[in-house]
């Protein structure tokens, strides 16, 4: 999906506030960096009137002895630019890292508080492109290629001055070849920058196959779908050159273009030099000293127009950054500060009205009381609503109309840290993070002791398989647990969330994935957890079931039976149905 459907397209003057902002709280490297810069072109142009002072009083008026001290004035001038370059350089590529690292942050904090809805819009492999890549190229820029821009531009300036004050009519001259100059530029200019953020983008479609493809290499392979992914990643990789193509073309031809109109100005201005200084209007160290200029403001334009492509690149890049960064964060943090609730908290969902976007609506005057300490199953036909309730429990999505109340607090004025921190989840999908099995499981209570963690591994019959592992439990488990089976990560995540020990347990079936063994063994530890606390399973299981307070059978958004099993399989048509399609099977 095209990023433009959930980006905020952002302009030149915001990207340049934005750079700003972020250079703010360096003032003073920033301030060395334009000292040091000032310093040594300055030096570079002080050079050209030692080379005009050795050649009118040392070579044509034959004095050896002023020609040595001109030699040393030009050594003392090049260690002092030597020295003013190196400070320059190190301060410009510091604050290149530093602020490539601090908009790193930044974007990663406000990605971390974007809701699921936005990342089902676009890809993470688009996201990551634009986080290293775009990043990357924005601290070159800042770092050097802005670095190059700003010195030529000091550089052309004062080679300017000191033309007119050394010769008013070749200056002249050089005034009317700049706008020649300058045509090119103009020109070609958006062009560069139009290729550049064509290419990224690009370059993050690459990424995002990469992402997609490696990530679920598993059915790729199972479907011999090598070829034809394969295939389909040599379109992308063709699409990017082609495209990285056209910018190459007009850089390049922005960079020969300047090149020949500077050279052509220069070699101009030369030869109306020379005819002054045959008419005794200038000496010959004047001639010398504004060519030595002339080829520095020349220098300084074909810098500028060789690392103007870069800095396109770079404003590109920006402005791509900056679309993350201005994406909403469209779930709004309540006000309201709860404590850790001391007992199970009821549940009220009145009058619901939820679709997701771009879709029908799926819950319509939907309403349902969940008791303290109840233990109520969800069951239904895919598409019924039962996970959508989790996910609106989470404030994961923000319900159209009605409300939901946790303990009697309205969950949309509750901070989202605080209501987060009422509930722990485990997921049919079990998620394992790619560190250690310790790590894993301390997830669920960050301050958590490792006698704590090995306790809930325990209490969620894991502890055994953990200590069969190469390094029990400081055993790195790989990309998404790929080391542990189904089961063995399920118990991960109910390990998990024991050690959370929170009011509320959301369980998507929490047992699927575990043999007759292990299922017995985890309905025992859940059975335990769940006690004293509200808990809602999305059941599959007929083991489920019959372990709950109360069941909800749900059909398109709507509550259509509630009772216990024994009761719903005599009353209710839809249940017993799905019963035995589902929870007997």
């Amino acid at each position: 999906m095209s990023s433009t459907t959930v980006l905020t397209q952002v302009n030149t003057r915001e990207v340049l506030r934005w750079l700003g902002g972020h250079l703010a709280p360096y003032r003073w490297q920033v301030a060395g960096a334009i000292v040091a810069l000032f310093l040594a072109s300055g030096a570079w142009l002080a050079l050209g009137q030692g080379v005009k002072y050795a050649i009118d009083n040392g070579f044509i008026g034959d004095h050896p002895q002023v020609l040595n001290q001109a030699a040393l004035a030009v050594l003392i001038i090049c260690i002092i630019a030597s020295l003013a370059t190196y400070c320059r350089f190190y301060l410009m590529t510091w604050l290149g890292e530093r602020i490539s690292a601090d908009i790193r942050m930044q974007l990663y904090q406000h990605l971390l508080h974007l809701s699921p809805s936005f990342f089902s819009k676009i890809r993470t492999g688009e996201v990551i492109s634009r986080f290293t890549s775009d990043t990357a190229i924005l601290q070159t820029v800042v770092g050097m290629s802005l670095s190059m821009a700003l010195r030529s531009l000091v550089t052309f300036i004062g080679a300017l001055i000191l033309m007119g004050a050394t010769s008013p009519l070749l200056t002249l001259c050089v005034l009317l070849a700049v706008p020649v100059v300058l045509i090119p530029i103009r020109v070609l200019a958006p062009k560069v920058r139009r290729y550049a953020r064509l290419s990224q983008d690009k370059i993050a479609d690459l990424g995002a196959h990469i992402d997609q493809s490696l990530h679920e290499i598993a059915t790729v392979q199972a479907f011999n779908a090598q070829t034809s992914e394969a295939r389909q990643f040599d379109n992308r990789v063709d699409e990017a050159f082609g495209v990285a193509r056209w910018r190459i073309h007009y850089r390049s031809l922005l960079i020969g273009l300047i090149m020949v109109l500077s050279l052509s100005a220069i070699l101009l201005i030369a030869w109306v030099g020379a005819r002054q200084v045959f008419a005794g209007d200038i000496s010959a160290g004047e001639l010398s000293a504004f060519l030595f200029y002339a080829i520095l403001a020349g220098g300084s334009v074909a810098t500028i127009s060789e690392v103007i492509g870069e800095v396109q690149r770079g404003v590109g890049a920006s402005e791509r950054l900056l679309e993350l960064l201005a994406s909403p964060v469209d779930i709004v943090d309540g006000t309201t500060t709860l404590p850790h609730l001391p007992s199970a908290p009821a549940i009220h969902i009145k009058q619901l009205q939820f679709a997701y976007p771009d879709s029908p609506a799926l819950f319509n005057n939907f309403s349902l009381t969940i008791d303290a300490g109840e233990k109520v199953a969800l069951v239904g036909a895919s598409g019924a609503g039962k996970t959508t309730l989790f996910q609106l429990l989470l404030r994961f999505y923000d319900v159209n109309e009605g409300d939901i109340t946790l303990g009697g607090y309205s969950i949309k004025q509750l901070k989202l840290h605080d209501l987060r921190n009422q509930i722990a989840m485990v997921s049919q999908e079990s998620v394992v993070f790619a560190t250690t099995v310790m790590e894993n499981i301390r997830y669920g209570r960050e301050d958590a002791s490792d006698e704590d963690v090995v306790a809930a591994a325990k209490n969620a019959f894991a502890d055994e398989f953990i200590e069969a592992l190469e390094d029990g439990y400081h055993t790195q488990l790989g990309e998404r647990g790929v080391r542990l089976s189904g089961g063995q990560r399920q118990r991960i995540a109910i390990a998990r969330a024991i050690l959370a020990d929170r009011p509320v347990l959301l369980l998507d079936e929490a047992t699927s994935a575990l043999d007759a063994r292990s299922e017995k063994m985890v309905q025992q530890a859940l059975s335990s957890l769940m006690r004293g606390r509200t808990t809602i399973v999305i059941a599959h299981r007929l083991a489920t079931v019959q372990h709950a307070d109360r069941i909800i059978v749900l059909d398109q958004g709507k509550i259509t039976a509630q009772g216990k099993h024994v009761q719903l399989m005599k009353s209710d048509t839809l249940y017993r149905e799905y019963a035995e399609l589902q929870l007997l099977s």
